[in-house]
């Protein structure tokens, strides 16, 4: 069977540990973590979000999806690769060492990828890029060939193309909290 990539999003309570047993979920049974991020997301219920982008054969798949869902405290597990169109992005920051005529052209391609120059010194720059993993990937081969580099990733952030709220985020309890009232509370 083909091994696929696959982007799992998961809704957990924020609270320590949670984390380490999804991590040592996928390090317990030999599974690959090929990105992880992880936030908070409704700070009035204490939830966070874990988007994990993992390879694997459908059957592999299917079982870190089944294993994720009995782990405790996870609300909800999402393969977004598997339930329709979705929207993923990363954010790098990568540094590049270089001077003379490379310097000019770090310049011309960061321009090219949209990528913000952040900091400058007569040696280096520091460009903010934001995109899929894929244009992430081509922009530092890019700088490599010019210069030194130095990169920091945040990691694959996705959500699901539409209308449909798959992890809906509720705020009304910190409104009342805050003495605030809301339109239709």
């Amino acid at each position: 069977m083909p091994i696929q990539r696959h982007t799992i999003a998961v809704l957990v309570a924020n609270e320590p540990g949670v984390l380490a047993r999804v991590i040592g979920l996928f390090s317990g049974r030999g599974y690959n973590i090929e990105s992880l991020t992880v936030s908070e997301v409704d700070e009035v219920n204490a939830r966070s979000r874990i988007t994990i982008v993992t390879s694997g054969t459908p059957m592999v798949i299917e079982q870190i999806k089944a294993q994720l869902a009995r782990l405790v405290p996870i609300y909800d597990v999402h393969d977004l690769t598997l339930e329709g169109p979705h929207v993923s992005r990363e954010m790098a920051l990568v540094k590049i060492r270089s001077t003379g005529e490379p310097r000019i052209e770090a310049l011309r391609i960061a321009d090219t990828f949209r990528a913000r120059a952040i900091d400058s010194t007569l040696e280096s720059f520091v460009f903010e890029l934001t995109g899929d993993t894929g244009k992430i990937d081509a922009f530092i081969d890019l700088m490599a060939a010019l210069g030194e580099v130095e990169v920091s990733r945040t990691g694959v952030v996705a959500i699901a193309r539409g209308a449909h709220l798959q992890m809906p985020l509720v705020r009304r309890k910190a409104a009342r909290r805050k003495g605030k009232t809301g339109g239709d509370d």
